[in-house]
């Protein structure tokens, strides 16, 4: 007697039409970033054709990690995945908000922390219900782990950050203007004790011909340092919420006031096993 795991493969149709709001989304969005790219090309915009050309690619990735890993990814966690790569690419690098609206990045990255920390949960949550492994974790170890997996993911992006900075001069890592700065560069000799400025109102840069500008934003200019722990900041806040929210949802089994949580989390697809007798009937033995 043979045995055969089949997964079942639905339609695309089929598809589309159990998961309207989760497709309608994405033709929306996807359309939209279409728009944009074509009218970058024809500004001669490289920098942001490429950003469009990498949000098209960012859009496929839940579906890929659902076939490639048999997952099925909620309804309102992919609209949300969606949103948030439009938000970031499209919104706040190509369309400024990150300057016209300065708590765009720290709503982006709380946001983001929330969201990883969700997908790391819900990733050691399928290996504890699965039969073929072995291990077990408590609902505080599934929280910790889910806390880590998402800080993982804000440091990784930090670091992306800083790259394009250094090695193609862009200025993901944006900057803040202080008006006070301490540090041991400033002190006479060799030691560890810091000197500060304060009440900084300009910064006169000179460069090496001998020229100086005044570069007039009204304080010093810190490159990216705020910014980048803000961001960490702000995606430890959301880490921390949901692997919050995540332990009492394994605790209650997604039962009462945090059953809703389902609906973030993605589940393993199940398998049908399927018999087929390779001799048709039984055979008797004498």
């Amino acid at each position: 007697m043979a045995r055969r795991r089949n997964r079942e493969r639905k339609p695309l149709r089929q598809q589309i039409r159990e998961r309207k709001g989760a497709a309608l989304v994405y033709f929306i969005l996807r359309l939209l970033v279409i728009f944009v790219m074509v009218r970058c090309i024809f500004d001669r915009d490289y920098e942001s054709l490429f950003l469009c050309i990498l949000t098209l690619i960012l859009f496929t990735v839940p579906t890929m990690l659902e076939r490639r890993m048999r997952i099925d990814i909620p309804d309102a966690l992919e609209i949300i995945i969606l949103l948030f790569i439009y938000a970031a690419q499209i919104l706040g690098e190509i369309r400024s908000f990150y300057i016209y609206f300065p708590n765009w990045d720290t709503v982006l990255h709380t946001l983001n922390g929330f969201l990883a920390a969700a997908i790391g949960f819900a990733l050691v949550d399928i290996l504890n219900e699965e039969e073929s492994v072995s291990m077990r974790l408590s609902p505080v170890t599934m929280a910790i782990v889910a806390f880590c997996f998402s800080m993982t993911i804000g440091v990784v992006w930090e670091f992306f950050e800083f790259a394009m900075d250094y090695f193609f001069g862009l200025d993901m890592q944006k900057d803040t203007i202080l008006h006070a700065i301490n540090s041991v560069k400033l002190s006479p000799g060799v030691t560890t004790i810091p000197t500060g400025i304060r009440d900084i109102t300009d910064v006169i840069v000179v460069t090496a011909d001998g020229s100086q500008q005044a570069l007039g934003l009204g304080g010093y200019l810190d490159i990216g340092l705020h910014d980048t722990m803000m961001d960490l900041l702000v995606n430890f806040i959301g880490a921390f919420v949901f692997s919050t929210l995540g332990y009492f949802y394994v605790r209650a089994r997604g039962a009462g006031r945090f059953k809703r949580l389902k609906s973030l989390l993605p589940t393993k697809v199940r398998q049908t096993l399927n018999l087929d007798d390779d001799d048709g009937e039984d055979t008797n033995h004498a």
